[in-house]
């Protein structure tokens, strides 16, 4: 049996010591085979929570993918680097950034949600670009015949019945495309609350999976992450919480749709 650690929004600037010293524990002693991280990574963007974040996601000791999320960017009161070098500040983290995963019998795919800027007042929300649902079609074509597919974004691409929302733009086309590309599962963050609900595309179920929070932005879920545990064609995911029901299925049928 294979397992995923799916974590998200850790918020480095606003994180929960607590939560990350007990994931970094649960990693060490329980050694999953990879940890999937679904983006905001960093509160505010700053060279200094990226340089904390960085040194953590190494010190986890396995293969690690890195999402960005709308707070790895600069806000809007910063325009010019938002908008021309959003991206300077990654060096501590850029060798993980959107780094796809191969693993035996799995195939982890980068999807990126977020946007510089949009023709909305709330930037914050998701956007898929025809250039980022490309570049993850065609690494799922490149997939090892077999594997179970699993895509990595920072934002739900539809929503998923929790509190906050993503509201990600071209999302539903975009997990049309991927449905009928083959994908499994697509894991998100974002909206601080774990959830995984199966969607039905033309026949081929793919299963929209939400992780909680490390930080202290907790909304109706104590600080949480996602296990993801494989095992064959077959997969079920739990969510892992910080309080005295550590392990709770949140899946309801965890077996894709024949091919």
């Amino acid at each position: 049996m294979k397992r995923l650690f799916h974590v998200s929004d850790v918020h480095f600037g606003a994180e929960d010591p607590e939560a990350i010293a007990w994931f970094s524990d649960l990693v060490a002693t329980e050694k999953p085979d990879a940890v999937i991280m679904t983006g905001d990574l960093t509160m505010r963007a700053t060279k200094s929570e990226f340089a904390a974040g960085g040194a953590w996601l190494r010190s986890l000791g396995v293969p690690v993918t890195l999402e960005v999320g709308n707070h790895d960017i600069p806000y809007y009161w910063d325009p010019f680097r938002r908008l021309f070098s959003p991206y300077q500040r990654y060096a501590a983290v850029e060798k993980m950034i959107e780094q796809p995963l191969d693993l035996p019998g799995i195939t982890v795919v980068p999807l990126k949600t977020t946007a510089r800027a949009q023709w909305r007042w709330n930037w914050s929300k998701g956007r898929v670009s025809p250039g980022s649902l490309s570049r993850a079609l065609t690494l799922i074509e490149q997939a090892p015949r077999g594997n179970l597919i699993f895509v990595a974004a920072h934002h739900p691409l539809i929503e998923g019945g929790t509190k906050g929302t993503a509201k990600t733009r071209h999302g539903d086309a975009a997990l049309t495309a991927l449905a009928a590309a083959g994908a499994h599962a697509v894991l998100t963050g974002h909206v601080h609350d774990p959830f995984d609900v199966p969607i039905d595309r033309n026949g081929w179920t793919i299963r929209m999976i939400g992780a909680g929070t490390l930080s202290k932005r907790v909304r109706h879920s104590p600080p949480a992450f996602n296990e993801i545990r494989v095992d064959g064609s077959r997969f079920e995911t739990l969510s892992r919480t910080l309080d005295t029901q550590p392990k709770q299925p949140i899946s309801e049928d965890s077996r894709p749709a024949a091919v």
